[in-house]
């Protein structure tokens, strides 16, 4: 494995769950949650578990993503605090 390239995955798996938790813009949240399901499937695949990064890429990112964006249609897209 490529350590140098694991460590700036896992910083911006970092940067990318601390930024969706402190953001006001719920659109916003939701691409950078997107942004890290993709991260987090590409170093599924790097650990060499195919399988479970697809899954990830599928679901994390695919569905999962129309299905918060379908939410925020029919919401506001700000929170109240």
């Amino acid at each position: 494995m490529i350590w140098i390239l694991d460590i700036t995955m896992m910083l911006f798996l970092v940067i990318g769950a601390i930024a969706a938790i402190t953001i006001k813009d719920l659109l916003s949240a939701v691409v950078i949650l997107s942004g890290y399901s993709l991260i987090m499937a590409i170093v599924w695949v790097e650990m060499h578990s195919v399988d479970v990064g697809f899954t990830e890429a599928s679901v994390g990112a695919g569905i999962t993503t129309v299905l918060f964006i379908a939410t925020l249609a029919r919401t506001e897209g700000r929170s109240e605090d």
